[in-house]
């Protein structure tokens, strides 16, 4: 993840592709938020600030894996 953007892809549960965008740091988690229900899954790319935001989006009532670099995928 980037310092100041992020690249947020949401799927459903079937995989496909239901929402992508690129967020300013302020911005994501509030539109996590207006698209996703507390209680889904987020997965994220392991890095330097992946456990602060996983903390934040736990207290939020979300689900969230990391997932480690070379595992992610574009």
């Amino acid at each position: 993840m980037a310092k100041q953007v992020f690249q947020v892809h949401g799927v459903d549960r079937h995989e496909q592709p239901i929402w992508r965008r690129r967020l300013s740091r302020d911005r994501w988690l509030k539109a996590v938020q207006e698209v996703a229900e507390p209680g889904c899954e987020i997965g994220m790319e392991a890095c330097g600030g992946a456990h602060h935001w996983a903390r934040q989006l736990q207290a939020m009532g979300y689900r969230v894996k990391l997932i480690a670099p070379q595992f992610v995928k574009p």
